[in-house]
């Protein structure tokens, strides 16, 4: 047993609920601080893959997400018009399925539900204002003025961290050129499992969320300044889906109408250079390896992050042996998906621009990436 008994967890979405998870069924006395007041949730749904589903289980929190969520096979891929030229997916794990779609809000609500359930300590509206990161412990001055001293400090505060400010130094993310759009709607009887649809300036994927409900995502290229006003969403939405002739997919042009469900993002990649820690702060999820979601793999690897800590809390002798341990086993698994899903992305706009390389196949590079992760993490 390592001489972790008390922990902070810096970060209240899914990397971090996972890590307060992990950290005090490894019998960690955990505490997780959250910024906002409260659990209010941004986005639409988001897929989870059988590697993350494995991890949930270990969680103990997989029956739940599949019981609140969608299970469902491998993605459809598709032309514009429907017609099915591949299917992709993660290998199946036993019992679990290919993927589980969930609305975000339920699987946030799972997550908590299960911090709360095992102990962990919420705490809301604050954060970290300094950190004191000595060899043998860290003592945290919070913003509400408040201090603490813990044997570790888990970062789990996403792409814009600030303790990665504080501990590693000043990273920044990359714009990839490409931007998400999500939209949620009623979900049709004929909406079997995922579908995605390859246009010629974009893709469109169909993701089940519960029995009733299912999002759409749209990726495209919105040039070098991809913001845009809430008052143009809709209709550059709309005209983004317009393109697509495919039965499936012509119903919910006109079902898009309300500006404040359009939930758009640009996308933005991150890897840090190892090791994602010093002293006693360690820093997981988009904090140190954002990715794009071209695999749907960004919060897979985050509750895959929280896991693996959680395993080597238990066995690891020292906390320097317990990160160093931490970075073989994380740093190729995540660096493999990150420079994957970039790839994919500068793929996908080449093709838009009708410049793709020769060679370039991106059915086999998914395949073989999707395919790695269903190794032990």
């Amino acid at each position: 047993m390592t001489s972790i008994k008390k922990a902070l967890v810096v970060g209240g979405g899914i990397g971090g609920l996972s890590a307060g998870i992990a950290l005090q069924k490894a019998g960690v006395d955990t505490e997780v601080i959250e910024l906002q007041p409260e659990f209010n949730v941004y986005g639409v749904g988001i897929i989870q893959p059988s590697n993350a589903l494995r991890a949930l289980d270990v969680l103990g929190l997989a029956d739940r997400c599949m019981e609140r969520g969608s299970p469902y096979g491998p993605v459809k891929m598709c032309t514009s018009t429907g017609f099915q030229v591949a299917q992709v997916g993660t290998p199946p794990m036993g019992r679990l399925p290919v993927h589980n779609g969930i609305s975000r809000r339920i699987l946030h609500q799972v997550l908590h539900d299960g911090a709360v359930a095992n102990g962990v300590a919420l705490r809301m509206g604050i954060t970290v204002a300094a950190l004191d990161n000595g060899p043998d412990w860290v003592n945290v001055t919070f913003t509400d003025g408040s201090t603490g001293r813990y044997d570790l400090v888990v970062g789990s505060d996403g792409v814009y961290s600030k303790i990665r400010l504080l501990v590693l130094g000043d990273y920044k993310p990359r714009y990839t050129g490409q931007s998400v759009w999500r939209y949620a709607f009623p979900r049709p009887a004929e909406l079997d499992t995922g579908y995605i649809f390859l246009g010629r300036q974009s893709k469109v994927g169909l993701i089940p969320m519960t029995a009733e409900t299912m999002y759409m995502f749209v990726v495209s290229a919105e040039g070098e300044d991809p913001k845009i006003p809430e008052s143009e969403l809709v209709p550059r939405l709309k005209a983004l889906v317009a393109e697509y002739e495919a039965p499936m997919v012509r119903p919910f042009v006109n079902q898009i109408t309300d500006p404040k469900g359009v939930i758009y993002r640009p996308l933005e990649t991150l890897l840090l250079p190892a090791p994602w820690y010093k002293n006693r702060v360690l820093l997981i999820g988009d904090a140190v390896h954002a990715t794009i979601p071209q695999l749907g793999q960004g919060a897979g690897l985050a509750i895959e992050d929280a896991v693996v800590l959680g395993e080597l809390v238990q066995s690891a002798d020292t906390v320097p042996t317990l990160l160093n341990e931490f970075m073989k086993r994380r740093y190729d698994r995540c660096k493999l998906v990150v420079d994957a899903s970039n790839t994919l992305g500068e793929w996908e706009q080449l093709e838009w621009q009708g410049q793709l390389p020769e060679g370039a196949n991106m059915g086999a590079l998914m395949g073989k990436t999707l395919g790695a992760l269903g190794a032990p993490i």
